[in-house]
Formats: structure tokens, C-alpha cells, sequence
């Protein structure tokens, strides 16, 4: 082997100096495009093919524009030419980009998304073309699902019949399709997204009606059922509605409790009801707001407001002068008679004179701003509704000591609310709630009299027994005392 390239090696030397200059030039730069273009055809070949999104042009430019933004959401290196083709770098990146969308509705109804299928490669057998079409479509309708981010697997079974005859006689074209979502994902519940995957499938299959598509999720529950989930969120958008009124309710009633409460004891004030009506329907408000000129900001370097304002500001004025003259007064009589008949108003405009007005006639410009604006929800009308008790008072004579009964319990008086106090919880309330009276709120604050027969007794007792216990000590020392005093006398 050795001998074999010396040889080698030998004979091309010899012939390389056997070689003129032209043909050494000659051979160098064979060499040198050789080495380019095998530079040219590496790089070019490493560089990843170019997949067609769709197999026709998007024309309408406004589709285009709203398609190639939703690749570049995606950071999805794509390119279009000028014919509207659109490119992707890979059939993966095609095959979830078709599906993205097809689900958000972002492909025109004249371009077929699933238009990959040559028909050239089917037989000729009319039913082996049937089951090679059908289980091309089923394989690429899976390949678009499982590319879809929130789902891991999909298990796709079509069933495609033979065109029948007659129209009576023709089977449906059915789907079924089993969702094996990622962790974490929302699929199986988000109503989007399930109705993506329902029109992916509609734009896939010809013949596919949306009652004979059946989507389930891994446990078998069919999650593609729009009515029972429309009747599930009516009955979760009642539930939070009812949540937000409770929550409203609850801060009022706060603010209800710490405004009388700086008056009245918490023990006097029990019973408050509130009860808020609200809109909860979504309306469109619209208007023209008028807002002030700015003439002067105002600098912040001084320590007052040298800002200033205007209403409106004049762009044009125009003087406008009225003269009138009068043609003389007719009296009305015989020629060379002077008239007998005083004039009445209508003559009066007959009365020689001169009259002159002059005034100026002003255009002037205003602030204003159109506005539009969705409102919801709103409250109707507050019901508030407090009841306030008095205070009981111990009679006590002009010791200061407490009045008894008979049985031994404590007289007392009941004092009840000030009218005058009543209207100054009623502001308090009517202030805490922001009071509307144009919407109907309705507050009323009343003094009522509350039970407090158990309250009464316990302190009745209470004094008894201390009662007791000062007789008991008294008595004691008294005991005491007369014992020393026997002692000692």
C-alpha cells in the first residue's frame, strides 16, 4: 500500500512539472470552483425546507395580515411570497398552525386546509380509495389535534360511508374523538377551545355535521355538550352575580355598623337589614363630555395655583349695525285737512325717525369629548333598614340609691331614641350607602324597644347578691365588735 502512494505521489509530480503555466491555472481554478460549490451545496442543503401552510395563495390582504400575526404570536418563522403563498419551517409547525387556525376562525372558507392529498397515489379500486382517504384524514385530523398545546393525545375514529344513490338512503358521516389533555390544561372545560377542535373537524371531513361529532375527554365524559355547559355557566354567572350582591351587601353593612356605632353602642343597634337590586345586563353608554379650556397650567414652583380655566374661548367676532328710518307720519284726513284720528299701533312704524342698533355677534369654541363605554353591573335600588334601641336609666331616690320593687329588683326607666337622634343615624346610613333618592333607595332607621327581660334579671341578681354579701360582712363585724366588747368590759 505504501509503495503503491509513493508511486502515486511519484507520477503526479512528473506530471506537474511536465504541465505549462496555462494548465496549472487551468487546474487551480477547477479546484477552486469545486471547493465552492461543495461550500454552496452543504449550506444550502443544511437549511430546513420551507413547508407550505396552505396549498393556495391568501389574497385578500387583510386575512393575510391577520394571519401572519397570529404566526408571529406564535414565534413562527414565517414567509410569504408574492404570490400570497405562505411558508413554514417544518410540516410539525404546519400541522399546528393549520390547527390553531382553523379554531380561531382565522382561515377564509374558500382556502381547504386539508387539501394534502394527491390523488394520483390512490388506486384505482373505488373502495381501497375510500379506505386510503379515510385513513389519511383520520391520521392528518389526529396530527393537527395532538399539535395543539394543550393536548398530549387523541385518539380520532371517522367513519365516512359510501356516497348512496339516493339522498334517503345515505348514512352519516360520524366522528369521534377522545382528548388526552396535558397537565395543567383547561381543555376539556373551555368552551373555546372545544369548539376549536369542532370546527377543526367540520373543515376536515366533508359531509360532518356538528350533531354527529362526539368529543370526550379521557374519563368518557362528553365535554362537547354546548347546551349543558351554557346551562352550567347561566347557573356559576347567577352564582357569582349573587356572591357580588352578598359582597356589596357585607361592605355596606360595615360601613352602616361603623358610622352608628361612633353614636350607639353595638349592643343598641341589632337589627339591620340591607338589600341591594342590581342590574346585572351589559348596556352601551355613550355622550359628549364638556371640560374646561386650559388657558394657563399651572407651575408647580410657586405654593398656589396660578392655573387658569375657561368655559369657552372666542375664534372669531363679527360687529353687526342695524339703522332704520321712518317715511313720516299720515294723518289721514282731507288733502289740506289736518287728520281728526290719532294713530293707532300699526302706524306707529309711520312715525318719522332714526333708529340705529349695533351689536357683536361672537363664535366661540368649547372642550367637549365623545365617549362610549360598556357599564355593567349597576345598582338598581338600596333597601336599608335599622332598628335602634333605647337606653334603660336605674331610678334612684335623692340619695342616689337604687330604687327597689317589692320583690327586690331594680326599678328602671326606658329613654328612647331622640327624634333628632334618629335623624342623624338616618344621614350616617343614608351617607355610608351613597344615598340616591332619583334610583329609589329607601332608608329607614326606627327605635325599637328590645327584650332585654334576661339581661335584667342577671343584673338583678347580681345586686342582690352583693346585696347579701355586704349585710353578711356587716353583720360579721357587728358580731366581732360586740365580742371584743364584752371582753373588755
Amino acid at each position: 500500500m505504501n509503495e503503491w502512494l509513493k508511486k502515486l505521489v511519484s507520477s503526479v509530480k512528473e506530471l506537474w512539472a511536465k504541465w505549462t503555466i496555462v494548465q496549472k491555472v487551468i487546474l487551480f481554478a477547477i479546484v477552486v470552483v469545486a471547493i465552492i460549490a461543495l461550500v454552496f451545496l452543504l449550506r444550502f442543503s443544511s437549511k430546513p425546507t420551507a413547508v407550505p401552510l396552505f396549498n393556495v395563495a391568501i389574497t385578500d390582504t387583510t386575512v393575510l395580515d391577520n394571519i401572519m400575526f397570529r404566526l408571529a404570536t406564535e414565534n413562527v418563522d414565517a414567509n410569504v411570497n408574492s404570490a400570497g403563498i405562505i411558508t413554514v419551517p417544518d410540516a410539525s409547525t404546519a400541522r399546528r398552525m393549520r390547527a390553531l387556525l382553523v379554531r380561531e376562525d382565522l382561515v377564509p372558507s374558500d382556502v381547504d386546509p386539508w387539501a394534502l392529498f394527491d390523488t394520483e397515489r390512490w388506486t384505482t379500486t373505488d373502495f381501497e380509495r375510500n379506505v386510503n382517504l379515510q385513513r389519511s384524514i383520520t391520521q392528518m385530523v389526529t396530527q393537527h389535534i395532538e399539535a395543539l398545546d394543550d393536548v398530549d393525545k387523541a385518539n380520532v375514529v371517522l367513519t365516512i360511508p359510501e356516497r348512496a344513490t339516493f339522498a334517503s338512503e345515505q348514512n352519516p358521516t360520524t366522528a369521534s374523538v377522545v382528548i388526552y389533555s396535558k397537565p395543567g390544561s383547561d381543555i376539556t372545560t373551555n368552551k373555546k377551545k372545544i369548539q376549536g377542535i369542532q370546527k377543526l373537524l367540520l373543515r376536515a371531513v366533508e359531509g360532518l355535521t356538528e350533531e354527529n361529532i362526539t368529543i370526550a375527554d379521557s374519563s368518557g365524559n362528553i365535554i362537547n355538550d354546548f347546551e349543558g355547559m351554557e346551562a352550567s355557566e347561566r347557573v356559576d354567572i347567577i352564582a357569582k352575580e349573587q356572591k357580588l350582591i352578598r359582597q356589596l351587601e357585607m361592605e355596606y353593612r360595615v360601613a352602616i355598623l361603623r358610622s352608628l356605632q361612633t353614636t350607639f353602642t353595638s349592643d343598641r343597634v341589632r337589627d339591620l337589614n340591607i338589600k341591594i337590586d342590581m342590574d346585572m345586563s351589559k348596556a352601551q353608554v355613550s355622550g359628549t363630555r364638556y371640560s374646561p379650556i386650559v388657558v394657563k397650567e399651572d407651575n408647580p414652583n410657586t405654593p398656589y395655583d396660578d392655573s387658569e380655566y375657561r368655559d369657552y374661548l372666542p375664534i372669531s367676532s363679527e360687529t353687526v349695525t342695524r339703522i332704520w328710518t321712518g317715511t313720516g307720519y299720515n294723518p289721514e284726513g282731507p288733502a289740506g285737512v289736518e287728520g281728526q284720528n290719532p294713530p293707532v299701533y300699526s302706524d306707529m312704524s309711520n312715525l318719522y325717525g332714526t333708529s340705529e342698533e349695533t351689536g357683536v355677534k361672537q363664535n366661540n369654541v368649547i372642550n367637549t369629548e365623545d365617549y362610549q363605554e360598556e357599564r355593567s353591573p349597576s345598582i338598581d335600588r338600596v333597601t336599608v333598614s335599622v332598628n335602634i334601641d333605647g337606653e334603660w336609666k336605674l331610678k334612684k331616690d335623692e340619695n342616689g340609691n337604687p330604687i327597689l320593687n317589692p320583690d327586690g329588683t331594680l326599678q328602671r326607666d326606658y329613654i328612647p331614641v331622640d327624634p333628632v337622634a334618629l335623624a342623624d343615624a338616618t344621614s350616617l346610613v343614608e351617607a355610608a350607602i351613597g344615598y340616591n333618592r332619583n334610583r329609589g333607595d329607601i332608608v329607614t332607621v326606627r327605635n325599637i324597644r328590645y327584650d332585654r327581660s334576661a339581661e335584667h334579671a342577671e343584673e338583678d341578681a347580681k345586686y342582690i347578691r352583693e346585696k347579701n354579701q355586704r349585710i353578711t360582712i356587716l353583720i360579721s363585724i357587728a358580731c366581732v365588735a360586740a365580742v371584743l366588747l364584752a371582753f373588755m368590759i
